[in-house]
């Protein structure tokens, strides 16, 4: 068997991307979006159907600002229509960015998006909402749990953000390898090994923790920049990684171990639940961690505003009809 094969005896591959032939031609369980891979696949003309969309299902609403955001979630929700027509399994639809440090904002988007898809004939427990891992974006999450949405939280570094999400009942979390290690490349100038990688480490804590402390929460590594970090972390919950990676794994016919196991790692003891002042705290004290999560949120919240001048322009424009409504 090649890597890939391999990988899927031991963990749940998910495809990170927009594009739904790469997700069609690699045959994922799950598939996660977010905006920078929604305003990708956005530009490209197979797509330009659920722009058409997505346009013509808010331009009843009776403002600009509404139409706008009601055609960035029908656009975002049309994409995870498409996506779920060819993975058996979840999709992952992501939150204004814009929200990330208001939890009135993201709960109300959450539902929002929630029930676009169950007006499409989808049942929510294919469905994962997509949310920063800010405490205010936890908190919402916790709720949003209890009434039966579940939350995917992304844009994970620090273990206080992993250890808040599984006290909160978070369905899954995203932790950020990639990310991680180009922080300590750039700030310490070294290379690092697969074994030594800061972001595979820093997932085999919390996927440690976790299996010691019985917590539900899916860990879902993302963010990988070589196929070396997917290799250590095989044996992890879920791993969601993009077609070029997949590729390369489908590619490799090396033998692969397992690396994670929740029989594992059982030493454990669960900490005391984290209060606001200490996650904050802990989070503060973590440069990487802060560092990464404002940047990450400031990444997507301006590819929405880009994707957000696409759409403006076509409805300025007169291209709506263009595109075949």
């Amino acid at each position: 068997m090649n890597q890939l094969q391999q990988l899927q005896q031991f963990s749940t591959i998910v495809a990170d991307t927009g594009d739904i032939a790469s997700i069609q031609r690699l045959q994922p369980q799950d598939a996660t979006t977010n905006p920078s891979l929604i305003l990708k696949a956005a530009t490209q003309d197979e797509y330009a159907h659920i722009i058409a969309k997505g346009l013509e299902d808010s331009k009843h609403l009776p403002t600009q600002a509404q139409r706008l955001q009601g055609a960035i979630e029908a656009v975002s929700v049309g994409f995870g229509l498409e996506i779920l027509k060819v993975v058996p399994g979840l999709v992952s639809t992501e939150v204004d960015a814009r929200a990330s440090f208001d939890m009135r904002a993201t709960l109300e988007q959450a539902r929002r998006l929630i029930k676009r898809y169950q007006e499409a004939g989808i049942d929510r427990e294919r469905v994962l909402v997509k949310i920063a891992s800010t405490w205010e974006g936890i908190q919402a999450a916790r709720l949003l749990e209890q009434e039966g949405i579940h939350c995917n939280l992304t844009l994970l570094f620090n273990f206080a953000q992993a250890q808040a999400c599984a006290e909160g009942g978070v369905t899954l979390i995203s932790p950020f390898v990639g990310r991680i290690l180009d922080w300590y490349k750039k700030s310490t100038g070294q290379d690092y090994s697969a074994e030594t990688d800061p972001g595979v480490l820093s997932v085999k804590r919390i996927y440690d923790y976790y299996k010691a402390c019985d917590y539900q929460t899916v860990v879902m590594a993302a963010s990988f920049r070589n196929i070396g970090e997917i290799n250590a972390l095989a044996g992890c919950d879920k791993l969601t990684i993009s077609p070029a990676l997949l590729d390369a794994l489908a590619s490799n016919q090396e033998q692969l171990t397992r690396q994670l196991s929740p029989t594992e790692g059982q030493l454990s003891m669960r900490l005391s639940p984290l209060s606001e002042k200490e996650f904050r705290w802990q989070l503060n004290e973590d440069a990487m961690a802060t560092e990464k999560l404002a940047e990450g949120i400031r990444a997507f919240a301006a590819d929405l505003r880009t994707l957000e001048q696409k759409i403006e322009t076509l409805c300025n424009t007169g291209q709506l009809r263009k595109m075949g409504t």
